[in-house]
């Protein structure tokens, strides 16, 4: 029997969204492991000091500024990256908007930033990156989505439909690539504790709302997330591609 192998040694990499939180750990959690990383985001500076953070550990990391709401802008990173790694075959597309407001608050612009960032952005992403893959044979996408998107949240209408979208792009594009070397998955975690969300979590009462939401009694980390990421970029997950795998404490099991 083959046993299986989780090595990501030498592979290329690139992360929306890495200029903080769960991006800039997952970036740093795939350099552990000896993968090169292309570090996307809007800021330079932040993308700067994550890359020098992973080279002077002994990684490999450059930085890219791409905005995900330019569809142009999209394909010339995600071409330079090709460009200078020679290949792209992880690509985690974690750049996402988190507002919330009550549904009957919500504004145009409210939804087409959130719709433009989540959902058009993501999809652009997966394409570009997709197409160099779909040429190599070979590619692992990883799509960054939410328990939101299989339960309702309140206030979090146009938060919920953008991630739901993301379930359902990832199928479809799995159903489109697979055959041809490409997997594509989701990542759907719960609260995860970041300097994002640390204003809400470290409020005792917003807190016990979460938790007791959640069986495992606990939020999520930036390691639950980027284990859950490894696994699925791995030769491991070769036969693992359409799903959504819930980083959720059990949340959506009840």
């Amino acid at each position: 029997m083959d046993y299986p192998s989780f090595d990501l040694t030498g592979q290329v990499a690139v992360v929306t969204g890495a200029s903080k939180g769960i991006g800039y750990g997952i970036a740093k959690a795939l350099a552990n492991v000896g993968v090169k990383v292309a570090v996307t985001a809007r800021s330079i500076e932040k993308l700067n000091t994550l890359a020098a953070e992973i080279n002077d550990a002994g990684g490999e990391a450059v930085p890219f500024a791409l905005d995900v709401r330019s569809v142009e802008n999209i394909r010339t990173i995600m071409g330079q990256i090709h460009d200078h790694f020679g290949r792209i075959d992880i690509l985690v597309n974690n750049a996402g908007l988190g507002d919330n407001h009550p549904a009957v608050d919500v504004t145009e612009a409210d939804w087409d930033s959130m719709m433009d960032v989540n959902l058009k952005g993501l999809f652009f992403c997966a394409q570009a990156a997709g197409r160099i893959m779909l040429e190599q044979g070979y590619g692992r996408i990883i799509n960054m989505s939410s328990q939101a998107s299989v339960v309702g949240i309140r206030d979090h209408a146009v938060y919920c439909a953008t991630k739901g979208g993301v379930n359902q792009l990832t199928r479809v594009l799995a159903l489109e690539w697979s055959e041809h070397g490409v997997t594509v998955n989701a990542i759907a975690p719960t609260f995860i504790y970041t300097p994002g969300t640390a204003e809400r979590l470290d409020n005792p009462e917003y807190l016990a709302g979460v938790l007791n939401r959640i069986p495992a009694n606990k939020v999520g980390t930036i390691a639950d997330v980027a284990g859950a990421v490894m696994y699925l970029a791995s030769p491991a997950a070769g036969m693992v591609t359409g799903t959504v795998l819930l980083v959720d404490g059990g949340w959506t099991a009840q």
